[in-house]
């Protein structure tokens, strides 16, 4: 998403920038109980994990509001301040509006370094300001025709309680303010995703309803010579974003790895994935059953498990199966390029969240934007009704940083317990999954009930309906980091040192003395030994004394 690395190799066609983000989207007639759903990973090492809060507001006309990046802070100007904004808890507003986004980067000569929008501060500037999807299209697009676009290429999801769009959008260069765009409604019964590349090829031209374009999106690329040919001939993504194996085996691969397990027809464009062919796949397609919002928190944390991209069992992988690699992406060896596959879940996530948008509820009600702190794959996805106004402490803006340790900072105690996990993944996983879904299908389970009781209350009063959601998120949060620490104490003891400690109906075993059992030195597995003696020979063997 943010900080991106260049990969050069020769078997490239450009120079590829990745930025690590993932997208999913699932139309309402997709998903299990008419919801629509989006989701989406800020995966970045500069990225600090914390709950963005920006409350209700009222201003009087002339207030002027600065903008600066979200990436880097840096100060880009300042834009009329709108006369009423509205509540944003995270990635969706109050009348449950959310928005996602990857960066796909494209063409670098159309970066415009005057602009003042950059896509994060457009993402949540329009929460602030629209009340659905196609209100934030327009909102979006307005305000980088007024003010230029300062980010590279974008893709982002757009959805309200009733449809969901994506949109991609890049600039046009220094002298050249505003940007070129075009935007697909996905189908309801559909869904889609995108990760760092943009997807959309040739759209319908006369479909307002389910497509809408900036009017020079296809004159601009003929001007520019990245196209030639009749208007129903064109891609967005092939002039604006062309393909590179990186665009296919880092970014595309993990919609692959979406698209198929939704899908039983998808195997067919694993070569695209693994960039040995170009065929693109579709923008979105139907799946197979209809998707609950556990199951989009549940493929946030694929790792390629099961298919041809499964990394867990070479020698990279270690003697415990891990399915992460530390950066860089790509390596070189005797002047050969190689790569490591990214996955949808990684180490590098900031935060993550699956929103879930229900038009048949109130807005406060309806809207709840599922949010976890660190690697998707080790989170807990915690309910965070729009209309929150009071932001847990644990995920507060300012309690701690990159740089600075915080005790009761939810960023810390995942990354403290991950970081554990990434040690001895295929132990140390299995035990920090009980307490992952010990705490999520708590959640699931009283979720009726605590809706049931802001219903009455709502019709009563929604102020009140509104705090008692928000009290009851918050208190989620501090008992389950709670467990989260509790997690990483048991892993510490457990594991300490490399020996196992043995159990016994929950609780460590003791010898018939009451002090504590002998551990168990379980090494490693006999697949990793032989691995070792591949490489070594007889040198560890042991020899008998003549």
């Amino acid at each position: 998403m943010k900080r991106f690395l260049s990969i050069i190799a020769v078997f490239f066609l450009a120079v590829h920038v990745i930025y690590p983000c993932t997208n999913f989207l699932v139309g309402k007639k997709a998903s299990a109980d008419g919801s629509t759903l989006i989701s989406y990973s800020a995966d970045s090492y500069n990225l600090y994990g914390e709950l963005y809060h920006w409350p209700a507001a009222q201003y009087r006309a002339g207030t002027m509001l600065k903008v600066y990046e979200w990436d880097t802070g840096k100060y880009l100007g300042e834009i009329p301040q709108a006369l009423q904004t509205y509540n944003v808890i995270g990635n969706m507003n109050e009348h449950q509006l959310a928005i996602g986004e990857t960066t796909f980067g494209g063409r670098p000569e159309l970066s415009d370094s005057t602009g003042i929008m950059d896509y994060g501060s457009l993402i949540y500037i329009t929460l602030q300001r629209a009340k659905n999807a196609r209100e934030a299209i327009k909102t979006m697009t307005d305000l980088v025709a007024a003010h230029g676009y300062y980010s590279g290429g974008e893709s982002f999801s757009i959805a309200d309680p009733n449809e969901v769009w994506v949109m991609e959008m890049i600039g046009k260069g220094v002298g050249n303010k505003g940007a070129v765009w075009v935007a697909v409604r996905i189908p309801d019964d559909c869904v889609s995703a995108h990760a760092n590349q943009a997807r959309i090829q040739q759209f319908p031209l006369n479909d307002p309803n389910n497509c809408i374009y900036s009017p020079d999106v296809i004159s601009f690329a003929k001007q520019k010579g990245y196209f030639s040919g009749k208007d129903a001939d064109f891609s967005f993504a092939q002039a604006y974003a062309p393909l590179d194996f990186g665009a296919m085996r880092f970014c595309e691969a993990r919609v692959w790895s979406f698209f198929n397990r939704v899908n039983k027809d998808m195997g067919k464009y694993v070569t695209y994935a693994q960039g040995k062919t170009t065929d693109p796949m579709p923008l979105y397609i139907k799946p197979d059953k209809k998707l609950s919002v556990h199951d989009i928190q549940a493929m946030m944390r694929d790792h390629y498990e099961g298919t041809e991209l499964d990394w867990r069992f070479d020698m990279g992988a270690g003697p415990f199966n891990s399915p992460y690699r530390w950066s860089p992406l790509t390596f070189e060896v005797d002047s050969v390029q190689y790569c490591n596959e990214r996955p949808i879940a990684t180490q590098q996530t900031g935060f993550s969240f699956v929103a879930q948008m229900r038009s048949w509820l109130p807005n406060p009600i309806g809207g709840i934007l599922w949010f976890g702190i660190d690697d998707a794959a080790q989170t807990v996805y915690y309910p965070m009704y729009c209309g929150h106004t009071d932001v847990p402490e644990e995920m507060a803006v300012g309690n701690g940083d990159l740089l600075t340790y915080s005790e009761t900072s939810a960023f810390w105690t995942h990354n403290w317990v991950s970081n554990m996990v990434y040690t001895r993944y295929s132990d140390m996983s299995v035990d920090m999954h009980k307490v992952q879904q010990q705490l999520e299908n708590n959640f699931k389970e009283i979720q009726p009930e605590i809706e049931k009781k802001a219903l009455n209350l709502y019709e009563r009063s929604q102020p009140e309906a509104v705090h008692f959601l928000t009290n009851h998120t918050n208190s989620l949060v501090k008992n389950g980091l709670q467990e989260w620490k509790k997690l990483g104490q048991y892993l510490m003891v457990k594991y300490v040192d490399g020996v196992i400690k043995r159990e016994k109906d929950g609780q460590f075993q003791r010898n018939a003395h009451g002090l504590p059992a002998s551990p168990i030195r379980a090494g490693y597995s006999e697949e990793f030994y032989r691995k070792v003696i591949n490489q070594t020979g007889d040198k560890y063997k042991v020899q008998p004394v003549e």
